[in-house]
């Protein structure tokens, strides 16, 4: 996001540029990466709810391991943020957030200096954004692997590297292509407006606002997927610790944490709606469209809270369909009714409903008992100790 801001004050066409790069490449790999890096959030935090602490080093490898793999065809056209990814799901697991927040905050700190130095006082002008972000994952990188390597707290859960990782990759590949899926389909479904509106009238004006908008609401969309992430830690460490009714009084508590966050942040984004296109660009033609986009981001990043949260019971095939729902809907929206930029986003919106509606129906439905089993399983495989076993 801060990258584009600095970019946008080159000029509408660098941020129009910045906006399909950025796209293209959060649908040809970094969504890929960060699905599949995703599924430590269930295996270490079951593993640590039911006190097999060394299995979070174990999990952490094989995962390292295989999406480092996976990194080698997409290597020529993004960034290898595996690592990030990877440390930062090992480290939520265990309930360890500060380390993670000072190591974001500094990388933010730094992340400013070098666009300013990049973007402005160099002649890299737009691939000095691209150059920035690398160097500010690499940093986050480096201090969340020293702090992992380092750190009292990660003494039990990362007792070095084991061969015990080069096992059950088929299983980990199970859990991760799944939770792969259901990520790429959501990022592509927004990231897919921004390539679409190149295709619109005036497509300079529409792909610079579709992008500010799609910063803005990956922005605010960062505090569900946080308490999505704290839900997801905490189900899985009471699934693992064989507690069935707190998993599902965690889910109904940040459930409503979700919705109140999606009012308060929904009414933040109307009140500032006149200004905030002005801190991406000094087109006044382009602050004007963004503000009149602001309502929808504000239903938007409203359902997608909840989605977030009600994620953690999410099917592949509803994401399937969501998927298919959505960008048709967008497209007839923008191009057949000729509603434009705000179209492709009501399309989403749409789609967010039905989404919303039946990961309700599925969370409803749910059989906690039953997930205690099935987590029970993956924590211990065939080896399940008899005390657990009746």
């Amino acid at each position: 996001m801060i990258s584009v801001m600095f970019v946008g004050h080159l000029g509408e066409l660098a941020l129009s540029g910045a906006s399909m790069a950025t796209a293209f490449t959060t649908v040809t790999g970094n969504s890929l990466l960060l699905g599949m890096g995703s599924v430590l959030d269930t295996l270490c935090g079951q593993s640590y709810g039911a006190k097999q602490y060394h299995m979070l080093g174990i999990h952490m490898q094989r995962a390292m391991l295989i999406l480092l793999i996976v990194s080698i065809p997409i290597a020529f056209i993004l960034a290898n943020t595996t690592a990030i990814l990877l440390n930062v799901g090992f480290l939520q697991t265990q309930n360890i957030v500060i380390p993670m927040m000072i190591s974001s905050g500094i990388t933010t700190l730094l992340h400013l200096l070098l666009c300013w130095v990049l973007v402005f006082k160099s002649t890299l002008g737009i691939r000095g954004a691209a150059l920035a972000i690398s160097i500010s994952y690499w940093i986050n990188v480096i201090l969340l692997a020293l702090y992992i390597k380092f750190s009292p707290k990660c003494k039990k859960t990362w007792t070095g590297f084991s061969k015990e990782s080069l096992g059950n990759v088929l299983a980990f590949l199970r859990l991760a292509m799944p939770s792969a899926v259901m990520v790429c389909l959501g990022m592509w479904s927004f990231e897919m407006m921004v390539l679409l509106s190149g295709l619109l009238p005036n497509p300079k004006l529409e792909t610079s606002v579709l992008s500010i908008s799609l910063n803005t609401a990956a922005m605010v969309w960062m505090i569900p997927f946080g308490l999505g992430g704290t839900v997801s830690t905490r189900v899985s460490n009471e699934l693992g610790a064989e507690h069935p009714r707190a998993a599902h009084l965690a889910v109904q508590v940040v459930l409503l944490m979700a919705i109140t966050e999606g009012v308060l942040v929904g009414l933040v984004m109307i009140l500032v709606r006149r200004i905030w296109g002005y801190a991406y660009s000094n087109e006044e033609e382009v602050a004007r469209y963004a503000a009149t986009m602001m309502p929808l981001l504000a239903t938007s990043n409203f359902l997608d809270g909840i989605q977030c949260v009600l994620s953690v019971t999410l099917v592949i095939s509803l994401n399937l369909f969501i998927h298919h729902l959505g960008i048709p809907s967008a497209i007839l929206l923008a191009f057949i009714l000729h509603i434009g930029g705000k179209g492709l986003w009501m399309g989403i919106i749409c789609a967010l409903i039905v989404q919303v509606l039946s990961l309700l129906i599925i969370t409803i439905r749910t059989n906690w008992e039953e997930e205690v089993k099935k987590a029970t399983h993956r924590v211990y495989g065939s080896r399940i100790p008899t005390n657990m076993a009746s």
